[in-house]
C-alpha cells in the first residue's frame, strides 16, 4: 500500500468516526422516536464502515 493510499484510508477513518460521534450526540437530543431510530441506524452504519476501513490496515 502506498503512502498516499494509507492517507486516504486514515482520512476515511477520521470521517467515519466523526459521523458516528455526531449521530450518537444527535440521537441523544432527539425526542421524535422515528427520527431517533433513523439516526441510530446511521450511527451503526458509520461504525460498521469504520470497522471495515480499519480492517484494511
Amino acid at each position: 500500500m502506498t503512502e498516499k493510499e494509507l492517507l486516504y484510508i486514515t482520512d476515511g477513518l477520521g470521517h467515519e468516526k466523526f459521523m458516528e460521534t455526531i449521530c450518537k450526540e444527535t440521537a441523544t437530543k432527539l425526542q421524535d422516536s422515528e427520527l431517533k431510530t433513523l439516526i441510530t441506524q446511521y450511527e451503526a452504519k458509520h461504525k460498521e464502515l469504520f470497522g471495515k476501513l480499519y480492517s484494511l490496515l
